[in-house]
């Protein structure tokens, strides 16, 4: 869908789009946003961390925005209640194929967002365009993962302009030359305890002294949950408190 808008964010892009189609909840646009970018093989560690820090976030009514890749992307969606995917493509197609459900899914429960016509397919320019409006949108910058001959770092560049706050994760010396480089250079700021980061967006909507969602908020696989909680998950599933996809489990 067309739609006619004022999003005071888009200011700080260098030309205010002229267009911007979506599919799904554009209210979301609303919500206090971080976005988060990083590479598309990120390590274990980086996957654990994104999704804890997208979970954390969700708790206190944030909106993640990523530009719904492989990797960090797709982790930061995937574990996000409330998120935006904003496409190098149409809103009509599904890119990268891999992802398909998931952005399936972030249209009918999130927010697919494009400057670009459906059956526009994606060129090596489209994502430059798509990187700028990620970064437009949060209040933050972070970047999980990145080398420095990389995408996000063309995001870092965005940030730079638009005198956003840059946040990464500390990283062992040789792993994400990106963002190493970036704490060296003092253009960002560690991420060394999600909760603290996440408590500038206010208190945890979570249900506090529960267990299995404490739980949940350190492990996301289905396996491990239920086999220390047995038939309680498929309970809390039905009660709208947790959902269960592709044995992931993510808190509601």
């Amino acid at each position: 869908m067309r739609v006619e808008f004022n999003i005071e964010e888009l200011n700080s892009m260098r030309k205010y789009p002229d267009e911007l189609y979506y599919r799904g909840k554009f209210e979301l646009l609303s919500f206090p946003k971080v976005s988060i970018v990083g590479t598309r093989r990120p390590m274990n560690y980086t996957k654990k961390v994104v999704a804890l820090l997208s979970r954390s976030l969700s708790d206190r009514g944030v909106c993640i925005v990523s530009g719904g890749a492989m990797g960090v992307d797709a982790m930061a969606h995937k574990n996000a209640k409330y998120t935006t995917a904003v496409l190098a493509n149409g809103t009509d197609i599904r890119y990268p194929k891999v992802n398909s459900s998931l952005l399936e899914r972030i249209e009918k429960e999130g927010l697919l967002l494009s400057q670009f016509e459906n059956g526009f397919r994606a060129t090596p320019w489209s994502f430059v365009v798509r990187n700028e409006l990620v970064v437009a949108l949060g209040e933050v910058l972070v970047v999980a993962e990145a080398d420095e001959d990389s995408g996000s770092m063309r995001s870092v560049e965005f940030a730079l302009e638009m005198k956003k706050e840059i946040y990464v994760f500390p990283h062992r010396i040789g792993d994400s030359n990106g963002t190493n480089r970036l704490l060296k250079d003092g253009l960002a700021k560690p991420i060394y305890d999600i909760e603290k980061f996440a408590n500038r967006f206010g208190a945890s909507k979570v249900e506090e002294g529960d267990e299995l969602l404490d739980f949940c908020k350190e492990c996301s696989s289905f396996d491990e949950v239920y086999k220390r909680f047995g038939d309680r998950v498929y309970e809390y599933e039905l009660e709208g408190k947790i959902r269960i996809e592709n044995l992931v489990v993510t808190i509601l």
